[in-house]
């Protein structure tokens, strides 16, 4: 019960003295008047007093601060002994935190008792027959009868419990019904960030998340229903946990499990392993395109015949675009999840990440929209995404997957969960409109993606666009060669600013984001044309270059944007 409900009772008699926490749960209730009660304490307990434990105004302190380190819910202090309860332990409490109630004289600590065990009492053996209700209703009518929702909707009506389910990178995938309030996706995202990075960690569940004003427990959603994954006792059994936990669904609820009985716990547990076998029918539903995708790269990686993937690809079309009216064009979007312990085959995991990642956000309806099919070969994951044909006076860059709109809403969460472990890299292709593209854009997904991988962070991704610029080149000059490049052409200058403090390196940076320009160039740095002519001359005196000459400068622009 609540503390509220008690100070709501006016046969109690109670008056609120101080703390306003009165949504706190009373497990029990306890008369004492030791000056040490914490061996009989077991934490939640309404702790009743007539204080006869106090001597003096310097007893209250020490006696409130063993109460709390007890881990108990309020204290109420009775008033016949004292005539009131002394301004010193109102004080305690306030600083503590703990609330305070004072007993009116006349009222019994016996009824108070009686009243808390009674209410106590009757809540936990409402809780049990409840658990056994629910467990059979859910068993009966669980996702064989409708999915997650029904689930949910078992745990709104019956327990006054608001739960949704997620993805590992924060996607909603089912709600409380009827539909009210929902969870932001600012919200989805944090959520799972915190869920991934608590599972990483090795933190016994349920994960609990405070959002504002709110308290969110986070349970996982296992494969098969297991239980959490025990710390690994090896290098490969640690890949499978981490592997995981980047693939598992958790279950948000809006409430603090900490206040849980064990009985509650466990039907939590049920509900999650009924909502994973809603998973893997979801997964077996993937199995088909998964089967298309891997046959089509088959083909396109052992070089066939353009007729031979085209009529694979007329197969694949109907099962990713149903009724599409004309043949689709294609796009690759290839993925690599790189562990920090060099550990290969993490192609499977990369197969499960691109697949959610590229679930359509604007889909509706009961299934989510996976206009994909993603196979992994080795340590990658190779994605095939159907895009509707466009008129000709439509230009490819208008439509398809754009790399950086698909990490706008995972990079939060999968950044939490491969924080420390790894890495995820993304390319994307442009458009093709024939089975003869496929090859090239394969490739060309293939370089975005390692284009993202030259790139700080965890999650990074890489389009076709960014091909056609020199920053394509630059990951892929060797660590030698782009360290005695650099050396040779501004070495000079470095050291010539370290002995004159001439500041060479940043007028050379301006000069040629100005682009030559004399007066711009100047005006930015604050300089007299005349100072900047004579900076720029020593420059070429001290590098034998022209900065005239469009040659070299585009080696320094280079060696700059090395260095």
């Amino acid at each position: 019960m609540r503390l509220r409900a008690l100070l709501d009772t006016d046969a109690l008699g109670l008056r609120l003295l101080g703390g306003d926490e009165l949504d706190r749960t009373v497990r029990g209730v306890m008369t004492t008047d030791l000056r040490d009660p914490s061996r009989y304490l077991s934490g939640g307990e309404l702790v009743l007093t007539g204080l006869a434990w106090r001597r003096d105004a310097a007893d209250s302190e020490p006696f409130v601060r063993i109460l709390v380190q007890a881990g108990v819910t309020a204290l109420a202090a009775g008033e016949a002994e004292l005539g009131a309860v002394p301004e010193d332990l109102v004080t305690a409490c306030a600083r503590h935190r703990l609330p305070l109630f004072a007993v009116h004289e006349s009222v019994a600590f016996a009824t108070i008792t009686e009243h808390v065990v009674r209410q106590v009492s009757g809540e936990r053996a409402g809780d049990l027959a409840a658990v056994v209700d629910r467990h059979r209703r859910m068993m009966t009518s669980g996702p064989a009868g409708g999915g997650p929702d029904v689930v949910l909707d078992l745990l709104g009506s019956d327990l006054d419990l608001r739960a949704w389910v997620l993805s590992p990178t924060g996607r909603l995938i089912a709600g409380p019904k009827p539909a009210g309030p929902g969870l932001p996706p600012e919200a989805c995202a944090k959520l799972a960030a915190e869920h991934l990075a608590a599972v990483r960690t090795g933190r016994r569940g349920p994960h609990r998340v405070l959002l504002g004003h709110t308290t969110y427990s986070l349970f996982p959603i296992r494969s098969g229903g297991g239980r959490a994954p025990q710390p690994p006792q090896t290098a490969h059994a640690g890949r499978e946990v981490r592997e995981g936990v980047l693939s598992d669904w958790l279950l948000a609820v809006e409430a603090d499990a900490g206040e849980w009985a064990d009985e509650r716990l466990d039907l939590l547990q049920g509900v999650t392993q009924l909502i994973a076998v809603e998973r893997e029918r979801r997964d077996a539903a993937r199995t088909v395109r998964r089967r298309l995708a891997q046959e089509v790269l088959e083909l396109v990686q052992t070089g066939a015949a353009p007729a031979e993937i085209a009529a694979r690809l007329r197969v694949a079309a109907p099962v990713l675009l149903p009724g599409l009216g004309a043949a689709p064009q294609w796009q690759v979007v290839v993925a690599r999840v790189e562990w920090a312990d060099g550990a290969p085959e993490a192609g499977p995991v990369a197969q499960s990440l691109l697949e959610e990642i590229l679930v359509d956000p604007l889909a509706t309806g009961p299934e989510p929209s996976d206009r994909i099919a993603v196979a992994h070969t080795g340590d990658e994951a190779i994605a095939l995404v159907p895009l509707p044909a466009m008129s000709s006076e439509h230009d490819d860059s208008e439509n398809g997957v754009l790399a950086d709109a698909l990490l706008a809403a995972v990079r939060e969460p999968l950044s939490a969960g491969l924080d420390g472990d790894g890495r995820l890299t993304l390319g994307v292709s442009a458009a093709v409109h024939s089975a003869e593209g496929l090859r090239g854009a394969l490739e060309e997904a293939r370089h975005a993606r390692r284009v993202a991988a030259a790139r700080p962070g965890r999650v990074c991704a890489a389009g076709h666009q960014e091909l056609a610029s020199h920053v394509l080149l630059l990951p892929f000059v060797p660590d030698d060669v782009r360290r005695a490049f650099t050396a040779r052409l501004l070495d000079p200058l470095r050291d010539y600013d370290r002995r004159h403090r001439a500041e060479l390196i940043p007028t050379l940076e301006a000069f040629l984001e100005c682009d030559g320009s004399w007066t711009r160039c100047a005006a930015r740095l604050h300089l007299h044309v005349n100072t900047l002519r004579y900076r720029v001359g020593r420059i070429e005196q001290l590098t034998s270059r022209d900065l005239s000459r469009l040659e070299d400068k585009l080696d320094f622009f280079l060696a700059l944007r090395m260095s």
